[in-house]
């Protein structure tokens, strides 16, 4: 017996309150809203202001900095000389460093600072270089987003849990490329193509970049987008990967010096 003819035979609608089945509750009955997360985050709909929590990570990352809020830790990992400010190069370097090709990165500058530089500068005026805020960087949000980040900055867990909720089919604690797409489908709002571009190179560089043997991305490591820290952590695999390979060519062109 499926799922929605289950709910069909519950006087309620079961899950979710939906009331009795009907053709018109097709759309609630297949995007269930989370559930149980009381147990482990308590008042999910309440939006944290510095950590990204989820049912599997109530404390959030370790790394979390108590001073600045989530959104501003998703693009803190750019802002190499911690001055407050993301030039161009710094994105294309940050892009190169967790793994991104050359040709990816220099795109990136295009759509991220093309797209975002003016909403994040204090003047009206626009940046000549570019640069991005980070101070201001909630002034960046876009429209046809899951709203996990709130339009402070703040991230909502129960709105980063309807991601998996409504859109991990298989409860597999992750989601594929055409669940991305179903789910970029579903928040989309009408006359927004700022925010459909936005969200199509956002989580098409993160399957690209992230997904796994099994073909999806795992629920951590897009929680760690949100807050950032998983770009340290593809930083310094990627830097560790880079030296293995320098270090055995060296080895090799040793070798072979040691046989002319």
């Amino acid at each position: 017996m499926s799922k929605t003819d289950t709910l069909r035979q519950q006087p309620n609608g079961g899950q979710n309150g939906a009331g009795p089945y009907s053709p018109e509750l097709s759309a609630v009955l297949q995007k269930a809203v989370p559930e149980g997360l009381e147990k482990n985050v308590s008042n999910s709909g309440v939006p944290r202001a510095t950590k990204a929590v989820s049912h599997e990570k109530p404390d959030g990352s370790k790394s979390s900095p108590s001073d600045r809020t989530v959104l501003q830790q998703h693009v803190d990992y750019w802002d190499f000389d911690n001055d407050g400010k993301i030039y161009p190069l710094d994105t294309y370097r940050g892009f190169c460093n967790i793994g991104f090709p050359r040709i990816m990165s220099f795109i990136a500058i295009f759509v991220i600072h093309g797209t975002f530089s003016y909403w994040s500068q204090d003047s009206w005026m626009p940046d000549p270089f570019f640069s991005l805020l980070t101070k201001n960087i909630h002034r960046t949000r876009h429209g046809s987003d899951s709203q996990t980040y709130d339009p402070e900055g703040r991230f909502v867990p129960e709105k980063f849990e309807e991601i998996f909720s409504k859109h991990d089919k298989a409860n597999k604690g992750g989601l594929y490329l055409r669940e991305m797409i179903d789910m970029a489908k579903n928040v989309r709002k009408i006359m927004d193509p700022v925010g459909w571009s936005a969200m199509a190179f956002e989580w098409g560089a993160t399957y690209y970049l992230l997904h796994n043997k099994e073909g999806y991305v795992s629920k951590e490591h897009i929680r760690g987008v949100y807050d950032g820290s998983l770009f340290y952590q593809l930083d310094e695999a990627n830097s560790k990967r880079k030296s293995q390979h320098k270090s055995k060519k060296h080895h090799k062109s040793q070798h072979k010096s040691k046989h002319i």
